[in-house]
């Protein structure tokens, strides 16, 4: 089954706690969490401590990115504060498969992130250590940017290299989803879809949450 990953990114802040609760009891199993730097992208979210006051109250997923210039630095804090999943991006790490390998030494599932811009071949050395391949199609720092056509390429060349070499990790795609794009985005391959506005900016995410996982699951 194909999944919905909430971004927290989106939520109204004074309405957090309703909000995550809304998703979480209709069903919602992933909660992506965006972690920002201001230097590798050009915005600042949280660090570790929301995880810390979050992971009492929510038995979901928490499906971490780390969009950060070293990531190698935060692997430790972030999975100590109840991230279970732990993505780092390709353009940011050097010793891409050390830090994979810490990430399943920590006991927490490790992903691998690439920018819109960024050639799939890049991960392909480290394809076998991943538990999940997070595709942007935006350039990340921001919510509410437009989806990149760009991306479902991308996604169905992952998906078939993903089959060619018989691996097992998710395809998860991260920017601009929404009611008019979900169905053909899980076509193309992906597995986890994040969404943030299309959830949090609605009156009601539970049911924008609801009518997603719908439209994602006829592809």
């Amino acid at each position: 089954m194909k999944k919905i990953a909430p971004s927290f990114l989106a939520v109204d802040i004074w309405q957090a706690a309703a909000q995550i609760a809304a998703v979480e009891q209709a069903g919602c199993s992933y909660l992506h969490l965006d972690i920002m730097d201001g230097h590798f992208v050009p915005n600042i979210s949280y660090g570790p401590g929301l995880l810390q006051c979050l992971r009492p109250h929510s038995s979901m997923i928490f499906d971490t990115h780390l969009m950060v210039s070293d990531a190698a630095a935060l692997l430790d804090d972030f999975a100590a504060a109840g991230a279970d999943i732990i993505t780092v991006h390709v353009e940011a790490c050097p010793h891409l498969d050390r830090i994979l390998r810490r990430i399943h030494e920590l006991g927490k599932k490790a992903g691998i992130v690439l920018n819109p811009a960024t050639p799939l071949v890049m991960a392909e050395e480290a394809l076998e250590l991943a538990d999940l391949v997070l595709l942007m199609s935006v350039n990340p720092g921001f919510g509410g940017q437009k989806f990149i056509a760009g991306a479902l390429p991308r996604i169905a060349k992952l998906a078939a290299l993903r089959e060619e070499y018989d691996l097992h990790f998710l395809i998860e795609v991260d920017g601009g989803i929404d009611v008019t794009n979900a169905a053909e985005i899980a076509a193309a391959g992906a597995d986890i879809l994040v969404a943030g506005s299309a959830i949090f900016g609605k009156a009601q995410p539970a049911e924008a949450y609801l009518e997603l996982t719908r439209l994602a699951n006829q592809a």
